[in-house]
């Protein structure tokens, strides 16, 4: 492989804003596998955030960009995988196995797509230098031809569109804005972008806890609750960004509360395959290193906390601590409380890239 941009590079990066700034190029925020695609001839190869090559998990990626591609080109975007009518990241988490069989079967069974949204070199021409509004242009004109699996990412440079993305495109799954300064250069590993995500709180339920990986006397995550409609308690995510002292503290706040599994909402050991228990241990089916035991804890206390937005039940993302709210009652604690987003085809966003039936906002 012989081009002007050579792997490994470490994607370009954005730092958080608390609202959308003017004058820039606003673009939906993906939600996906960041990696940077480099293609010579036949030779093709994605790299990830973390520079480790990503190809061999997503061997439909490399065909598309044999057919798709101009024949030398690196280009930054976003791995993704849509079911129906949004995204699911879920999906994509279960291709990172390390079995080739089950990778194929995969690549058959949920295909990814590849949204592009920079391009850091085309023929023998290296662009990073170049200002973002010359990319951008360079972008579109040498992809004009792609799809189906290869896309452009949608841009605009009102901030009005950019404002309407931001409350709509959440619906298909996706969780905010990257606004790119016009006349930025590429950066490898420099936060000269800027996010701006949804920001919500919920009232959880704290049902347990996992120890800090250095040792039994502190807490590593609290594990939160949400109330169905039918009663049952549901688990929607963590929160663990405690200073040290804090966390000790937290352990033995927390020791009156530690219950038995039996007398426990989530006694998943009791409710998993025997066949998942005896491969796995109980931990995760994907990372038999991965310990999912926790200490059980009475649904008592409840939380406030800080997300971004949902998938499916849980919080896509780790969640943050606000407060503790001994005035809630846990029972109240439901997901009655959450914003619902209006729902949006991925298939207006980026045309052909989800189901092309279902409601429409």
């Amino acid at each position: 492989m012989q081009l002007p941009v050579m792997p490994p590079v470490s994607p370009m990066l954005a730092k958080s804003a608390g609202t959308i700034p003017p004058d820039a190029s606003y673009e939906p925020k993906w939600d996906g596998f960041r990696s940077i695609l480099f293609r010579d001839g036949d030779e093709v190869e994605f790299g990830s955030r973390n520079e480790r090559p990503m190809t061999r998990y997503f061997p439909e990626l490399a065909d598309a960009a044999r057919a798709e591609l101009p024949d030398r080109c690196v280009v930054d975007g976003e791995i993704v995988i849509a079911t129906g009518n949004a995204l699911d990241f879920e999906a994509l988490q279960l291709r990172l196995h390390p079995a080739a069989s089950r990778v194929r079967m995969l690549a058959g069974q949920t295909p990814a797509s590849f949204i592009a949204f920079d391009l850091l070199a085309l023929g023998d021409v290296d662009y990073t230098p170049r200002p973002f509004a010359e990319r951008r242009a360079a972008l579109v004109d040498a992809l004009s031809g792609c799809g189906p699996v290869i896309h452009v990412t949608p841009a605009t440079t009102d901030l009005h569109v950019a404002n309407r993305w931001f409350d709509e495109f959440e619906g298909a799954g996706l969780d905010g804005i990257i606004a790119k300064p016009l006349d930025g250069r590429y950066v490898p590993d420099k936060r000269v972008m800027f996010k701006i995500k949804h920001a919500r709180t919920a009232d959880c339920v704290v049902a347990g806890y996992r120890l800090h990986k250095s040792g039994a006397d502190a807490v590593g995550s609290l594990l939160l609750g949400l109330y169905r409609e039918d009663g049952a308690l549901a688990s929607v995510g963590v929160i663990g960004a405690f200073p040290m002292a804090r966390r000790r503290e937290l352990f033995t706040e927390l020791q009156p509360l530690v219950t038995t599994f039996d007398e426990h909402p989530w006694n998943w050991a009791a409710q998993m395959d025997p066949e998942t228990v005896r491969r796995y241990g109980g931990g995760s089916r994907w990372n038999a290193g991965k310990d999912l035991s926790f200490v059980p804890l009475r649904p008592e206390l409840v939380v406030e906390v800080r997300y971004d937005h949902m998938e499916g039940e849980r919080f896509r993302h780790t969640a943050q601590f606000n407060r503790w709210r001994p005035d809630r009652e846990p029972r109240s604690c439901t997901y009655e409380q959450l914003d619902h987003p209006v729902t949006f085809r991925l298939d207006d966003i980026v045309p052909g890239l989800g189901a092309s039936d279902g409601p429409s906002a």
